[in-house]
């Protein structure tokens, strides 16, 4: 049965690479053809990737396994010596964005949520989803169109601030909502371990790769140590999150970010670059699949279901991402590029958005079911809108501020 479920995994992915490099042609992004392919084969249409293949363990680990793989792309642009120059600008722009965007879409969903006399703790909710920021959308248009500048400079650390934030915001949220609210409790040490225990086994797993991936080793050598390293860290990763934790909750990407930057500021500059090199295979792959699998459980139906809260979702993140973003750039008086499309680059949500759904859909389904339906149908609905136009997007804001190939020319 798992052969067969191998297979469907390996058409669903030779399909995707095949339609991204069709897309390619016309002037979009790739992504766009992978996500596409994951709805279309995925088990809300055609079913080679059913539901029965995404519940399956393996598939999930595998999965976890590639987010891990793709934090490395992340991770090895936190070089300390780079961050330092233009650390006040990341920092406070990551706090204007992210914190702006759960105030105006809390605050606005609590505006209508009290108008229609719904529990205030929804909008609240909704706000810490709103957070969370998908890297792989917007870095895998990075990989492709081999974008470089201040926009870019500044989206990849980002990414990884941006999550940190997220997590610990929203599972606040959760924790006091699940106190309050609900018959499941989360209790506060959670918040603390779904934060730092990811990054605690990064930083460990990555000081022993950097010693070892300092020397001075072959393409084939390099590449086979990177990624044992990689399952190592995954698999620590595991052991927590099957055997002592109450439920799988690790973000794995953050174990992967953790772990690249460890090793990253151990080896030279120029070391480091020959890794990333011999590197960029998996990593092409990681980012396919990690997109694959955010298309698989998008439901295409829901675009035409939904409604009023899909709308005021969209607009209220959208309006606070790049409102955020451009409040940051003001303040630390960031390049021109920076203020008016940092902010788009910032827009794609599944990914993170979809295990936060998840977790609060789990934390009131028993006391508050009718609250748990109002999240999940929200949610799943703007990804499936959200998603496109946010890669769409995205590249739009690349090629707006002038960074679109740029790293073929310098």
């Amino acid at each position: 049965m798992i052969i067969l479920d191998l297979l469907s995994l390996a058409i669903t992915v030779i399909v995707a690479i095949l339609f991204g490099k069709l897309l390619s042609k016309i002037k979009l992004p790739a992504i766009i053809g992978w996500l596409i392919t994951g709805m279309a084969l995925g088990p809300h249409a055609i079913g080679i990737l059913d539901q029965s293949i995404l519940d399956q363990r393996w598939y999930q680990n595998v999965m976890r396994i590639m987010e891990c793989s793709f934090g490395i792309m992340i991770g090895s642009e936190l070089i300390w010596n780079q961050i330092r120059k233009s650390g006040k600008q990341i920092f406070i722009t990551t706090l204007t964005q992210s914190l702006g965007t759960f105030f105006f879409v809390s605050l606005l969903f609590g505006i209508v949520f009290y108008i229609l006399d719904l529990p205030l703790y929804i909008a609240a909710i909704f706000g810490g989803i709103a957070l969370a920021t998908a890297p792989a959308p917007a870095l895998s248009i990075v990989n492709e169109y081999k974008t470089d500048g201040p926009v870019t400079k500044m989206l990849i650390p980002m990414a990884a601030l941006d999550n940190l934030l997220a997590v610990a915001v929203f599972f606040s949220v959760i924790a006091f909502v699940s106190a309050n609210v609900s018959t499941q409790k989360l209790p506060f040490y959670m918040i603390l371990l779904v934060l730092t225990l990811p990054i605690i086994i990064g930083i460990v797993v990555g000081l022993a790769a950097g010693f070892v991936l300092k020397k001075d080793l072959s393409k084939g050598k390099t590449v086979l140590l990177l990624f044992s390293f990689i399952l190592i860290a995954s698999g620590v990763g595991f052991f927590f999150d099957y055997l002592i934790l109450p439920k799988p909750v690790l973000i794995f990407m953050l174990i992967g970010i953790a772990f690249s930057a460890t090793f990253a500021n151990m080896v030279s500059k120029e070391r480091l670059e020959k890794i990333m090199n011999a590197y960029h295979p998996i990593l092409g792959i990681s980012i396919v699949l990690a997109i694959l699998n955010l298309g698989a459980p998008l439901d295409y139906h829901l675009i035409l279901g939904a409604g009023l809260f899909t709308i005021i979702y969209i607009l209220s993140r959208s309006l606070g991402k790049i409102g955020g973003a451009y409040i940051g750039g003001v303040i630390t008086h960031s390049p021109p590029t920076v203020k008016k499309y940092l902010g788009f680059t910032l827009l794609p949500h599944s990914g993170v958005s979809l295990v936060f759904t998840g977790i609060a859909a789990s934390v009131l389904m028993s006391s508050a079911p009718n609250s748990a339906k109002i999240i999940q149908g929200t949610i799943a609905a703007t990804a499936v809108i959200y998603e496109i136009i946010a890669v769409i997007t995205s590249k739009q804001a690349f090629k707006w501020a002038g960074e679109l190939h740029k790293q073929q020319s310098n």
